[in-house]
């Protein structure tokens, strides 16, 4: 193992978490309906807890406003049950073909909620990533002490990991900057 290979390793593995945290941040509520919102929802499919994606057609019509048409239409009981279990906020209304749930516009009290829970998903995903870098870090030190690597290549490993451990950070900043921006504009 060399420094290159470790700083190579060091990389994926932050990006990992840097999709890990667009995957989290997704699912925090806005003001607008997004189909991910539905993502939590698990349907009781003939006794096999099933997720709403695999058995229903999910869509966004209006912004304040998703559809979820069932493959099945003997499912929509269910789903109904399902997406009122999930504890939303959201209620949803059956028409026999399709549930409608209409998205409550968020008061200043929830958006600032959700702003602090966007706060903390990304102090998880920074120390994630400082996790990482202690981690190659340590791989680093590990080969300096086996005499396989100079102290000139681990002190320029080191900073190779300092850069992207900086730039990670920065860029899971910027998500929740953006993120924090948009719960808050009404």
């Amino acid at each position: 193992m060399s420094v290159q290979d470790i700083v190579k390793e060091t990389g994926p593995k932050m990006d990992a978490v840097i999709e890990d945290f667009k995957r989290k941040l997704a699912n925090i509520r806005t003001g607008r309906a997004t189909v991910g919102m539905l993502d939590v929802v698990m349907v009781d499919y003939y006794g096999t807890p099933t997720p709403l994606a695999q058995m229903a057609s999910v869509a966004v019509p209006e912004p304040q406003m998703i559809t979820v048409q069932p493959w099945d239409q003997t499912q929509l009981g269910p789903i109904e049950k399902a997406i009122l279990a999930a504890n939303l906020g959201m209620s949803p209304s059956n028409d026999g073909k399709i549930i409608r749930l209409s998205v409550p516009a968020l008061t200043e009290e929830r958006r600032k909620q959700f702003a602090k829970q966007a706060h903390e998903v990304a102090e998880e995903h920074r120390i994630a990533v400082r996790n990482v870098r202690h981690h190659s870090n340590d791989q680093l030190k590990k080969l300096l002490k086996d005499k396989a690597i100079s102290e000139d290549d681990e002190r320029g490993g080191l900073d190779d990991v300092q850069k992207l451990t900086n730039a990670h950070i920065a860029k899971i900043d910027e998500l929740a900057k953006n993120k924090e921006s948009e719960i808050m504009s009404v």
